[in-house]
């Protein structure tokens, strides 16, 4: 038999109870491990989607597009700093070392072209570059990078609203 117990958390000068544990009697068979739900979406829309592909949402703020059943998200910042992060076909995030050779290059109307080698994150988690800050106006970003020995690049036409 299990004990029930509670512990109680203190939550940005909140209170906040939670229990802890179930009471459980009369049952000779191990516990199953419960099976580890899908990930959920952050917005409205795609809550409860966990279909592979139902689930296009952008979880860090950037652009999802999809290179077989690997889903990427592409996130430009206006001050420079870019990311791209990788998942599975439900959105379950992907080590960045999925990928190699992560680049992208920033056309701007009556500018060089900008080429950025991309890094993976102290975290692992995604890949980041630090670019020339992004002013309002139309820019094509063509990303490529190498994902389980295939090349793959896209060419993507944004446009940078005024802040």
């Amino acid at each position: 038999m299990r004990c029930l117990s509670a512990v109680v958390l203190k939550c940005s000068g909140d209170l906040v109870l939670g229990c802890l544990g179930a009471l459980i009697a009369g049952c000779s068979a191990p516990a199953q491990p419960a099976a580890e739900p899908a990930p959920q979406p952050k917005d409205a829309q795609h809550a409860g989607i966990t279909t592979p592909h139902g689930d296009h949402s952008a979880h860090h703020g950037g652009l999802v597009l999809m290179n077989g059943e690997v889903h990427y998200e592409v996130v430009l910042d206006r001050t420079g700093k870019h990311r791209i992060w990788f998942s599975d076909a439900v959105r379950v995030e992907l080590p960045a070392s999925q990928a190699a050779r992560v680049t992208m290059v920033i056309a701007r109307a009556g500018a060089p072209d900008e080429t950025l080698v991309l890094a993976i994150d102290d975290s692992g988690e995604s890949w980041v570059a630090a670019g020339q800050p992004l002013a309002p106006g139309d820019v094509t970003v063509k990303v490529s990078y190498v994902l389980r020995g295939e090349p793959f690049e896209i060419e993507i036409p944004l446009s940078v609203p005024a802040a």
